[in-house]
């Protein structure tokens, strides 16, 4: 902040030494040069008085008229000095911008207060014991110019000068909370711009988790067939075909529901970029999806591949919310396709269990019987993490790691009402 009541429309700091623009320094170095004018003509008659020569007089009225110049750098030293040549009738010049300084100024305004009353009790003390000596007048006159004229020299330009500064205060502090409000925007907008970015990143991984859910299984269980189906084929025809007849079926589900899920990828409306952060998002939710009814089916068609699968359903369904189910589904689909992968020829068991505020669900599969022929199935390692994304995505819990008998399980918990 500067210390006086000018505004300060430039920007940066271009004057000497304390000033901080080079027409306030023209502008204090103009008021000096006329304040000491001013105070060299009240010389001459302030030595006639004081009975010394008038050039001591003249001199004394310039240093003390030239100590305006300071008025920016040391405003309360200013007063002081006005107030101290009251008594010799100079420096009403002085007074008064240095007065108007002060008050602008952030000196404390107890400060202000005692030097403006200093200098209104010896303005008045000066006038009154001056007007007395010259005019014959009734006392009570003396005593009304004398207060008249010690308030009209001091108290508008202390009065001004608390405008000036409270003014100049408002406007700075506006000022930082403009540049503050920038700094918020350009803040949110950056934020804006990271969280546009996560929802981007966050709707390709669901489309690629989707896309692994869906054609995983069903290409999975194709390729297990196709296998079968090249063994047999010149053994026993009526099989051949079956198989066959399997892996059709198999890629046109495949295809129906790929096509259900583009379907729903086209129609979603994009995500606003001021989406509230989430840790985790569930995944495309298809409105004909599959749900917990269809297990069966899906453990079926694991069963016509030649997995040893056992399906354990306890409790009844509660009907629960369509992400729910389709995320139940998913989980039990995947973990069986990772069977066929990586556990060929072992048993595989599937238990779901309806309770009050959550369906449980496990695929546990025992160890290999080594008379199976590895299938051959690529994985990319994303089977497990896009189960925990799924199911977490529901605030749900899910588990997974090798059992004690060598096989491998997959359990999770998901809340019958999603949260």
């Amino acid at each position: 902040m500067t210390s006086t009541g000018e505004e300060r429309d430039g920007m940066g700091r271009d004057g000497p030494w304390w000033w901080e623009r080079r027409r306030s320094a023209a502008l204090d170095v103009g008021l000096g040069v006329v304040s000491a004018a001013e105070c060299a003509v009240e010389g001459v008659p302030f030595a006639h008085e004081a009975g010394i020569p008038v050039v001591f007089g003249v001199l004394f009225g310039i240093v003390v008229g030239a100590t305006l110049v300071l008025r920016r750098r040391w405003p309360i030293a200013v007063v002081l000095v006005a107030i101290a040549v009251t008594p010799a009738a100079m420096g009403f010049l002085l007074a008064v911008v240095g007065l108007y300084t002060l008050a602008s100024s952030d000196v404390p305004r107890r400060i202000t207060a005692i030097l403006a009353s200093m200098s209104l009790a010896g303005t008045f003390v000066v006038m009154y014991m001056r007007t007395r000596g010259d005019v014959e007048a009734d006392g009570t006159l003396v005593i009304v110019l004398s207060v008249f004229v010690a308030v009209a020299l001091t108290v508008p330009p202390v009065l001004l000068g608390l405008y000036i500064g409270a003014r100049r205060r408002l406007m700075e502090s506006l000022h930082e909370r403009a540049d503050s409000l920038e700094r918020e925007l350009s803040l949110l907008a950056d934020r804006a711009e990271e969280r546009a970015e996560w929802a981007r990143t966050e709707e390709r991984t669901r489309i690629a988790r989707e896309m692994h859910d869906v054609v995983a299984h069903r290409v999975s269980l194709m390729v297990v067939h196709a296998a079968a189906l090249e063994a047999v084929a010149a053994k026993d025809p009526v099989k051949a075909v079956r198989n066959a007849a399997l892996v059709g079926d198999m890629g046109r589900q495949a295809l129906t529901e790929l096509r259900e899920m583009l379907g729903v990828l086209r129609a979603e409306s994009p995500k606003p970029a001021s989406a509230s952060l989430a840790p985790m998002a569930p995944a495309v939710i298809l409105e004909d999806g599959p749900s917990i009814r269809e297990l069966e089916a899906l453990v079926g068609q694991s069963r016509a591949a030649g997995m040893v699968v056992e399906l354990d359903v306890r409790g009844e369904c509660p009907g629960c919310p369509a992400e729910v189910e389709q995320t139940a589904y998913r989980v039990v689909q995947e973990a069986l396709t990772n069977c066929h992968k990586h556990a060929p020829g072992a048993k595989v068991v599937v238990r779901l269990a309806h309770r009050e505020r959550e369906v449980a669900m496990q695929v546990e599969n025992g160890p290999c019987d080594g008379k199976a022929a590895e299938p051959g199935l690529p994985s990319g390692g994303n089977g497990l993490v896009g189960m925990r994304e799924r199911v977490l995505g529901l605030g749900g819990v899910f588990v997974s790691g090798p059992t004690e008998r060598g096989g491998f399980k997959v359990s999770a918990v998901l809340p019958s009402e999603h949260r």
